[in-house]
């Protein structure tokens, strides 16, 4: 009998086992998360790409893009910042320095979120030839005047140039700006620059009256440079009227800032001195490169081995003084608030 009650319970256990083996537990696949698409701020023409490795932690609304590819026939690297200059929770904040630093020192001596730093305007020594102005505050004027020969003898002329600045509102603009007065303060801007040119006689002190068309230039922080390459939706490179010399045809480091008629800031740094691989850009392809990304107006910053953007404190492109940065005295940093 008792042979009998084990062979019942083998036979169950054999059934239940040849049933766990025909119905097996459904294979659920482990659960993957699609990747998050980030969608452009700007329209990016071809060769341009996000460059999601340097944007780790960046917030909405600012974003960067990298350019590894041919333009205008010869090969170039740049990197691209954009950021929604009307965002309160950004800020646009020039600086100077009483003694040269670099663009990643500057990132790095700056309190608070700092999220990129490009150099900024032309100096020498510690001494800044080109404006910064922060807080309603001029630290620095574009250069009231530059000594040129005329008729053989040492000649004092008076440039208006170039400066991009925002307004209390975030709103941007691009201007051929001269500081008038005896102090710093009062800036006044121009519809066109001063006519000046070399070997011809110097154009008067710029004032409230001259040139024609001025009026008081209403930003609340600004960063000059030259000169202006483009203006109302234009290309229009004004290096004779500034008088600026900065091997304008030649493939140098380039850096740049300007804006879309959205109000999208960009600020671009462009790599060179790095042949054969990367020999920089002229001005005319500098101003081409930004009108393709979109802007209505820009401002050659100063460039050369000065050239380096900080982006999330890395640096983008290889700097030009056989990669090491440069000092300089001013810098743009973009911060949050």
């Amino acid at each position: 009998m008792k042979y009998r009650i084990f062979a019942i319970l083998a036979l169950a256990l054999t059934i239940n086992a040849c049933s766990k083996k025909s119905n097996p537990p459904a294979n659920n696949p482990p659960v993957v998360t699609p990747p998050v698409t980030v969608t452009p701020i700007i329209s990016l023409p071809a060769g341009w790409k996000m460059a999601t490795g340097f944007m780790t932690g960046f917030p909405a609304g600012i974003q960067l893009y990298s350019f590894d590819s041919i333009f205008n026939t010869q090969k170039i690297k740049a990197y691209c910042l954009a950021y929604d200059s009307k965002n309160t929770s950004f800020e646009f904040k020039p600086v100077l320095s009483a003694t040269a630093k670099t663009p990643s020192q500057f990132f790095a001596d700056e309190t608070g979120i700092t999220l990129a730093c490009i150099n900024g305007g032309y100096f020498g020594g510690n001494q800044s030839f080109s404006l910064v102005k922060y807080n309603n505050t001029v630290t620095s004027p574009n250069i009231k005047s530059v000594t040129r020969t005329f008729n053989g003898n040492n000649t004092a002329y008076y440039p208006t140039r170039g400066a991009f600045g925002v307004s209390s509102t975030g709103t941007p603009s691009v201007a051929w700006v001269y500081n008038v007065g005896t102090g710093n303060d009062l800036i006044y801007s121009y519809p066109s620059p001063s006519p000046n040119a070399v070997n011809t006689a110097p154009q008067p002190q710029p004032t409230e009256t001259f040139p024609a068309g001025g009026s008081v230039w209403n930003t609340t922080a600004a960063i000059g440079g030259s000169p202006v390459l483009i203006k109302n939706n234009n290309i229009q490179i004004t290096d004779a009227e500034e008088l600026i010399s900065i091997n304008n045809t030649t493939s140098r480091p380039r850096s740049a800032i300007g804006y879309l008629s959205n109000g999208i800031v960009l600020i671009l740094a462009v790599e060179g001195d790095n042949a054969p691989n990367y020999p920089g850009i002229n001005l005319a392809d500098l101003a081409s490169l930004l009108k393709t990304l979109g802007c209505t107006e820009a401002l050659n910053l100063d460039g050369g081995g000065s050239t380096s953007l900080v982006v999330n404190n890395t640096k983008t492109v290889r700097p030009g003084d056989n990669g090491v940065e440069r000092p300089v005295v001013s810098a743009v940093l973009i911060k949050r608030k």
